[in-house]
């Protein structure tokens, strides 16, 4: 009978021993998937593309000194000989936007009206500035400008095809929209005139990554950052619980529980960023081309 005792307290004594190895063992194991799902999650969020693309054309602006009181410009015909440059490079034409013709007129005004002749402005405003304050909405826009009293709408055109930057633009094949603007004035102690081509590629020819899907990233870094001081609490309190206690093993599984809710948000994280990467990628190609 004595026997038989002594072998049931060994047997219980080896059962507990082998439970407590086991929790450890998970627990440590736990620790471990954690601790390399904590690195990957730091390596892919520094990959989270957040940049979108938008460009900006803006070549020195052109200029002719000599004077010619036969002088004169127009809108449709500054299109009209772009247009036909454009052919010739077996390029598609250009159709006037009437919100990227408002950003060329009110680039003229504000020149003259601040005397100035450049693609930025004494208070700092670019091309982008006048492009998004008439309300186009760009993938890439660019600007020529040119000052002087050029012959007609042709010959100006000509001028900025023999200029590289402004050439460049003329025949940028990415380009699908123009506005011009053409007005005599005073500027820089003379009566002549002031150009502006505003080229642009409008943003709806792309579509957009989904903002919903960058919000539902940054809600999910949020709350995995919550588990993670959770679990961190749980493993602090782990520790300073007595093995042979009852609440041992309800800590090790609340802990397990929080490591695997961890795990599956990560997964859901990892494929979220990959998705919208994807999108992102997307989008700039679209510009690209």
């Amino acid at each position: 009978m004595k026997n038989k005792i002594k072998i049931e307290k060994k047997t219980i004594l080896f059962l507990l021993f082998f439970g407590i190895l086991t929790g450890l063992f998970w627990i440590n194991q736990k620790f471990l998937t954690l601790e390399k799902i904590k690195n990957w999650e730091k390596s892919v969020l520094e990959n989270l593309i957040d940049k979108i693309n938008k460009e900006v054309f803006s070549p020195p602006p052109l200029r002719e000194e000599k004077t010619n009181p036969d002088s004169y410009l127009t809108k449709n015909g500054i299109i009209y000989w772009t247009n036909i440059q454009r052919q010739n490079n077996n390029l598609k034409p250009l159709s006037e936007n009437q919100l990227l013709k408002k950003a060329a007129e009110n680039k003229i005004e504000d020149m003259f009206e601040k005397q100035y002749f450049d693609h930025i402005s004494p208070q700092g405003y670019g091309p982008s500035y006048f492009v998004e304050n008439a309300g186009y909405q760009y993938l890439i826009i660019g600007e020529n400008l040119a000052m002087g009293d050029f012959k007609n709408d042709q010959v100006l055109v000509e001028a900025w095809m023999n200029s590289p930057g402004h050439r460049a633009n003329i025949l940028n094949p990415k380009f699908t929209e123009i506005g011009v603007a053409a007005k005599r004035g005073w500027i820089e102690g003379r009566y002549t005139w002031l150009a502006v081509q505003v080229f642009g590629k409008p943003a709806s020819l792309c579509l957009k990554p989904d903002e919903s899907l960058k919000n539902q990233i940054e809600t999910l870094k949020e709350e995995l950052l919550n588990l993670e001081n959770e679990i961190e609490k749980v493993k602090k309190e782990i520790e300073n619980t007595n093995v042979f206690s009852s609440s041992y093993k309800e800590k090790v599984e609340e802990y397990n529980s929080l490591v695997e809710q961890y795990n599956t948000k990560v997964e859901i994280l990892k494929n979220l960023i990959e998705k919208y990467n994807s999108q992102v990628n997307r989008y700039n190609n679209c510009i690209k081309n």
